[in-house]
């Protein structure tokens, strides 16, 4: 298991950032996207030729057919690896974030959510909003069926514009951990931006964790994947099918000692069975926390990584981080949204882990 520096007490949400030169927990580096969530059943996804469960990459015009197809719907901000930093926000953490948005009205709600949540942006400039060349902010379309799965048509728009231009090495060497949003590797400006991240945050004795987000991105870049995680990457966060097929195992167990010996701190997570942590010493099964009504999964991965990572910057054991994550992962499950709703300080204090 990587070690993890040690932490101050994280501040109180009105003390954040008072000093900019202060240390921040995990700085995240993803694609900035404004969700726009809505009710589907299976039938309407088939219709629009998506795949249940997955996300889809589409074009501006391929997402305002799909916009036009949806039912009453709710935009809120999103995005991946923004989800996570604000996650970390919520519990108490100093968090940074790095993203692109266009200057347009859907940039400004984003960068205004994310601010707001407690996040450090870095200083990345937006580029000019120009629909016909397809530089509109990100937005990603969220179909939530009745069971709960989410199912996604993303036009990324000046998120993939995204490089190491854009990247606030600054912000990237005060964290502790730099956290990748696998989705951006399908672009290759955002592929050197994070290959440059990496660089910049070993440089600064942080850590560093992936997320490979999408079992249809570890399908296309399943070697490279493996190639970061044996040189690179500290910290892995993948859920059971991509565990599975990024170590190219029949099953989950295998694919769990599979990650034990690249020597990663492992978080693989298993819907309502939970997650299993993979430390040197073997895997620890932790349970998932209940919920009363699985609403919508939408960034329940997120979320627990947002526990985990805080738990492990705050100095806790991969154990009680992997139970703050599921705890942060049960609550925005509950709701429509990936963003948190309730207290997840109180949360976590309730169930001792505050």
């Amino acid at each position: 298991m990587p070690d993890i520096p040690a932490a101050p007490a994280a501040p109180a949400a009105d003390d954040r950032h008072d000093d900019p030169g202060d240390d921040l927990h995990v700085v995240a580096v993803g694609s900035a996207i404004v969700d726009v969530l809505a009710h589907a059943a299976d039938d309407d996804l088939e219709s629009l030729g998506l795949v249940k469960g997955s996300m889809a990459l589409v074009d501006l015009d391929r997402a305002a057919g799909v916009y036009g197809a949806m039912g009453p719907a709710t935009e809120m901000s999103g995005g991946s690896a923004a989800n996570t930093a604000v996650g970390i926000a919520a519990l108490g953490g100093r968090a940074g974030y790095i993203g692109k948005v266009a200057a347009d009205e859907l940039g400004e709600v984003f960068l205004h959510d994310i601010a707001a949540a407690g996040v450090e942006v870095g200083r990345t400039e937006p580029v000019a909003a120009d629909p016909g060349a397809d530089l509109a902010t990100g937005r990603c379309l969220v179909f939530v069926t009745p069971d709960g799965e989410r199912t996604m048509a993303t036009h990324l728009g000046a998120a993939s514009t995204l490089g190491p231009a854009d990247l606030d090495e600054a912000l990237v060497a005060r964290a502790q951990v730099l956290y990748l949003e696998g989705y951006l590797w399908d672009l290759g400006p955002a592929k050197a931006a994070l290959r440059r991240a990496v660089e910049v945050a070993h440089g600064a004795d942080a850590l560093v964790a992936l997320s490979v987000s999408d079992p249809f991105c570890v399908q296309r870049h399943r070697h490279e994947f493996l190639e970061l995680l044996r040189d690179h990457v500290d910290v892995l966060f993948a859920n059971e099918e991509e565990a599975v097929m990024l170590f190219g195992t029949r099953g989950f167990d295998a694919a769990a000692d599979a990650a034990g010996e690249t020597g990663a701190l492992a978080a693989l997570t298993r819907g309502g069975a939970g997650s299993v942590v993979v430390t040197p010493s073997g895997p620890v099964a932790v349970p998932a926390e209940p919920v009363a009504q699985v609403v919508d999964t939408t960034g329940a991965g997120d979320l627990y990584a947002a526990g985990f990572l805080h738990g492990l910057t705050t100095g806790r054991g991969p154990e009680e981080s992997a139970r703050l994550g599921g705890l942060c992962a049960a609550e925005v499950i509950s709701h429509m949204g990936a963003r948190p709703q309730a207290d997840l300080r109180t949360l976590a204090a309730a169930a001792g882990l505050g």
